[in-house]
């Protein structure tokens, strides 16, 4: 259910910042990231890194985001690639795979183990608390971002479409 949730949201997001006026989604804001685009690409990146930790892989990221800000339309198509992904992996595994601990390096250096259930938990959580970023940059412009929180998730869309 969460990693349907974390897709469901992050089409709202995306749809709102693809519609916002010309430059908008790029101005830069007092925000840890700058702006709303480089703020949804460094939640990329995280579920990249994740994603290589995951497959037991090495990501090759120095940091928690790039240098350089992709567009919003090219990032949303490797967004919506890495929500499949993580729901085609989530829907393969059992609950004893859930469990199961990976073992990683941080970016910012130190030894990591989380189990893949925490794992997915966190890519989550993460998404859902820098889209509120994102939202609170749109009431800037000022524009109204959509309503996409968890229980408005269940009650439109997973428990009438499951």
């Amino acid at each position: 259910m969460l990693v349907r949730y974390k897709r469901w949201a992050n089409g709202l997001t995306f749809k709102t910042v693809l519609e916002l006026p010309e430059g908008e989604a790029l101005r830069q804001r007092p925000t840890r990231f700058g702006n709303m685009v480089h703020t949804l690409n460094h939640v990329y990146v995280v579920d990249d890194i994740f994603r290589h930790h995951l497959q037991g892989r090495k990501h090759g990221y120095t940091a928690r985001n790039t240098e350089h800000t992709p567009s919003a339309v090219d990032l949303w198509e490797t967004v919506q690639e890495m929500d499949r992904w993580y729901i085609d992996l989530v829907d393969t595994w059992s609950n004893d795979d859930l469990a199961k601990v990976v073992h990683f390096e941080f970016v910012g250096g130190g030894q990591g183990a989380m189990t893949r259930e925490q794992i997915v938990l966190h890519v989550v959580n993460h998404g859902t608390y820098h889209r509120g970023f994102v939202g609170d940059m749109m009431y800037q412009v000022p524009f109204m971002p959509p309503s996409n929180d968890l229980p408005v998730f269940i009650r439109d869309h997973y428990c009438s479409g499951h």
